[in-house]
């Protein structure tokens, strides 16, 4: 599955997705940057209060944003699940995470379509994990689709009668 981080394909993604708490104990063991969902990290928030490696969160739609917001300098990455391409709940998190100043890795996840990317990276996404029929030669293209956009967004908030 291809990944694209800002607009570079990237061949071995660092982050390892542990799902169950019964897991979680042997990847703290084993080191390295750890993707977890918002509920597991809210179970086992203590027992990773010490820990060295990078922390994700894997977020979606139906998530209370309230915790994350709280904490957005613990997490390196946080990955918007897409559970359909016409969820478009995973824009409005985007929107929300960057306007509340997050600043690291936020990748969409899931089954957002080829003809959205351009739009996901507006809303501040800024990796994609590329899980349709098309490339990341394809999914780079996408991105400069459009050229011109009238309003603001999380790359220019400015809208197009400021642009110039």
């Amino acid at each position: 599955m291809p990944l694209l981080i800002d607009r570079k394909p990237v061949d071995n993604d660092s982050w390892q997705l542990v799902e169950e708490a019964e897991a979680l104990a042997q990847a703290m063991a084993r080191g390295g940057d750890l993707l977890l969902p918002l509920a597991l990290y809210l179970e086992q928030r203590e027992a990773l209060a010490g820990y060295g490696g990078r922390l994700g969160l894997r977020i979606n739609g139906d998530d209370d944003l309230a915790p994350l917001l709280a904490a957005l300098e613990v997490f390196s990455l946080v990955a918007i699940e897409f559970p359909a391409f016409r969820d478009g709940r995973g824009f409005s998190l985007a929107r929300i995470l960057r306007r509340a100043g997050f600043a690291g890795e936020l990748r969409a996840v899931g089954g957002f379509a080829r003809d959205q990317l351009g739009y996901l990276q507006r809303c501040g996404f800024n990796a994609f994990e590329i899980t349709g029929a098309y490339s990341s030669a394809d999914a780079l293209r996408a991105l400069n689709e459009i050229s011109v956009h009238y309003q603001g967004c999380a790359d220019d908030p400015r809208p197009i009668y400021q642009q110039h």
